[in-house]
C-alpha cells in the first residue's frame, strides 16, 4: 500500500480493536498525570545544548560535571518544572556512539502514589533500579525497566522554578537511596508528609 493511504479495513480489524480497548485495571494504586521529563543520550553535548537552548528556547536549570555523570548532564526547562528535557553526553570509553533514550519519567500527583507504585511494581516482579531522591530537581522517585529494558521513572515533588529563575543550590540537594530515607532527609521546603503513614516500611 502506498505511503499516506489509509487502510480502512486494517483499522477495523479485531486486533486493532483489541488494542484500542486496552486500559488500566480497576484499582491501580497510582495515577500518572503527565510525562514529566525525557532524558536523551547525545553524541555532542555542546551541539545539542546549543540546539535546545538557541533554537528551541529551553533554559538551563542545572549541569552535572563528568565527576557526577560521565559525559556530563544538562537539565533544561520550558516551564516551571526544574527539567522537562535533560541531555547526557557520551562519556569517555562509551560503548555505543548511537543517540538513544536515557530514560523517560512520569509524574504522579502525590508522594503516597510513589510509595504505592513501588509496591505495585514489586508485586508484579518489575525490577527496580533505584528508589529515593535524586540530586538536581530533588524529585522522589522509583526507577525501573519496561519489557524492552527502557529505563522509566515514576516521580513526585520536582522543584519548580519561578519567574525569577532561582534554582535550588546544590548544597540543598538530598540524594538518598530509599523512599524511607527520602522521608527522613527532606530538602528545605519539600513537604514529605505521607497521607497514609502505613505505606512507610519499617
Amino acid at each position: 500500500m502506498a505511503r499516506g493511504v489509509i487502510d480502512w479495513d486494517a483499522l477495523k480489524s479485531p486486533e486493532i480493536g483489541a488494542m484500542r480497548e486496552m486500559g488500566p485495571p480497576q484499582g491501580l494504586p497510582f495515577n500518572i498525570t503527565k510525562i514529566g521529563h525525557v532524558v536523551l543520550v547525545v553524541s555532542d553535548l555542546e551541539r545539542s545544548l546549543d540546539f535546545y537552548t538557541r533554537i528551541l528556547g529551553f533554559r538551563v536549570s542545572d549541569v552535572y560535571p563528568d565527576t557526577m555523570m560521565p559525559g556530563r548532564m544538562v537539565f533544561m526547562r520550558c516551564n516551571n518544572d526544574h527539567h522537562g528535557v535533560a541531555l547526557v553526553g557520551q562519556g569517555e570509553g562509551a560503548k555505543s556512539r548511537h543517540k538513544e533514550l536515557h530514560h523517560m519519567a512520569f509524574e504522579v500527583a502525590t508522594l503516597d502514589e510513589v510509595f504505592r507504585a513501588r509496591e505495585h511494581l514489586q508485586k508484579h516482579k518489575v525490577p527496580i533500579d533505584f528508589e529515593g531522591r535524586r540530586r538536581a530537581g530533588v524529585q522522589v522517585a522509583v526507577e525501573f525497566r519496561d519489557p524492552d529494558d527502557h529505563c522509566l521513572e515514576i516521580f513526585w515533588g520536582l522543584d519548580q522554578v519561578g519567574s525569577g529563575g532561582d534554582i535550588r543550590p546544590p548544597d540543598e540537594w538530598r540524594e538518598v537511596f530509599s523512599l524511607e530515607d527520602a522521608l527522613d532527609n527532606a530538602p528545605p521546603g519539600q513537604d514529605m508528609t505521607l497521607q497514609d503513614p502505613s505505606l512507610r516500611r519499617k
